[in-house]
């Protein structure tokens, strides 16, 4: 990208726009058993037999937890403005219901100043699936009530340690994903297979979010809070009645499920009953918990989905380019469903929290080459401003993610990351997409300086 290109895509942005990167704990801290650590579902489930597609586990992952301070000053050099982390809830209380660990809660301050120190922005994310085992094994984990209230006094925790220098907090990060890839596929931890569980965590998961806002800005009213879903347009297999009614269905369940609840106050009733006796089980006052008003909603896209009669979640039609996870790239999309969203709910602010793409990266003359996620994201970031430009209220877009990293049950072999990280030696190397998004971030901060990293520079 030349200075001029770089320019001319920055300028399709308005001011005081955040830009960054994200990642996860269990994907990047590693030292799962130090300094007072207890073990989370994901660990527990890495033990089993055939779950992880190479047998790993993030029992050591990117080390970020002993090297954040060399992570820090990669992206200050590369200029990243924000960073979006999440914290490590079995860290910091390892039974999940009560005590504090300090050390696990020293480690999240040291990453706050040290973010700070370089002129980074902190965003905190309270739940990225790591959910403290005890839970899971004494009570159910979120299939259970109490985890809900048991999450809100964690998050309050958090807000009262580090609210005096984190002012935005995601209080869960995919609820879908916890709810159906962990309970009704059983792919993600904790690998339970039952409809009926799924759609009682999903509830729970919901009414966490509500409880947490609320502790949140009991303990710093002036923190900004939100969440963060997973969403993409879901569109029939075919044109068939039978699967553009269950691509209708599988829209209800991934999108308006989880939106519908917190914007307008209810579930859908198409999807309660399709439901039947597999809807949750809910509460009187639970509609109300859940709707808090939000401070801003995070979207994390990747891909379009599709479904049939026969088959569902499709990630990609015959044909289309994919990336190295089978998903289709179509940025075009990404348009698609933020205005859809803009027309059919009265929205806060909107940020992309995560949008990013695993490819096979190739190293050519000591250089790491990604091209293919170069060309992703930037053909992302105009759909990105194709929305705005059409009037969505959206302030802020995070790549996903800074480090290749342990990505669940694909373990190593799936690299999303702008630097690449070598498993046996730790030794980041930024990608050339990583160089490209500095380019871009310069060009950002010479035409808006309040949106730059005041610490950085380009990264060439």
């Amino acid at each position: 990208m030349s200075d001029s290109e770089a320019e001319a895509l920055a300028r399709r942005f308005p001011a005081g726009f955040v830009w960054g990167v994200s990642t996860s704990a269990y994907q990047i801290e590693g030292a799962v058993a130090i300094d007072g650590r207890g073990p989370s579902i994901w660990d527990d489930f890495c033990r089993r037999q055939g779950v992880i597609a190479d047998g790993s586990s993030g029992e050591t992952a990117c080390d970020h937890y002993h090297l954040f301070e060399s992570d820090l000053d990669l992206m200050q050099a590369l200029g990243i403005p924000a960073y979006r982390f999440s914290i490590a809830w079995p860290r910091v209380r390892p039974d999940g219901r009560k005590g504090i660990n300090e050390p696990g809660l020293a480690f999240y301050d040291r990453l706050v100043d040290g973010l700070l120190t370089r002129g980074i922005q902190p965003l905190a994310t309270l739940y990225h699936w790591d959910l403290p085992a005890p839970l899971q094994n004494e009570s159910g984990g979120w299939a259970d009530r109490g985890t809900a209230d048991a999450f809100a006094d964690y998050a309050g925790v958090m807000a009262a340690r580090l609210g005096d220098r984190v002012k935005t907090f995601t209080t869960q990060n995919e609820p879908w994903v916890t709810a159906t890839l962990g309970h009704e596929a059983g792919i993600f931890a904790p690998g339970i297979r039952s409809r009926a569980t799924a759609m009682q965590v999903s509830h729970h998961c919901l009414l966490s979010h509500g409880l947490a806002a609320q502790a949140v800005r009991a303990a710093r009213a002036d923190a900004s809070v939100g969440i963060a879903l997973n969403l993409s347009p879901v569109s029939p297999a075919s044109d068939t009645p039978e699967d553009i009614a269950q691509a209708r269905i599988d829209d209800g369940l991934l999108v308006r499920w989880y939106l519908d609840a917190l914007l307008l106050g209810s579930y859908p009733a198409d999807v309660l009953a399709h439901l039947g006796p597999d809807a949750p089980r809910t509460s009187p006052d639970d509609a109300r918990l859940i709707a808090q008003p939000l401070d801003f909603l995070g979207i994390n896209f990747y891909n379009p989905m599709f479904s049939s009669a026969t088959r569902r979640w499709i990630p990609a039609r015959p044909g289309a380019p994919v990336t190295a996870m089978g998903w289709e790239v179509s940025p075009r999309d990404l348009t698609r469903l933020l205005l859809r969203l803009h027309h059919d709910y009265r929205l806060p602010p909107l940020h992309i929290a995560e949008n990013g793409a695993a490819y096979d990266d190739r190293l050519l003359d000591g250089e790491v080459q990604d091209e293919p996620r170069r060309v992703y994201l930037e053909s992302h970031l105009h759909a990105v401003a194709d929305a705005i430009a059409q009037g969505v209220d959206l302030r802020g877009y995070f790549v996903w993610s800074l480090l290749d990293n342990f990505e669940w049950s694909h373990g190593y072999a799936k690299r999303f990351g702008i630097v690449r990280v070598d498993y046996d030696t730790l030794e980041r190397r930024p990608k050339r997409s990583a160089r490209w998004y500095s380019r871009l971030l310069h060009a950002v901060a010479s035409l808006d300086p309040a949106a730059a990293n005041v610490a950085g520079k380009p990264h060439r």
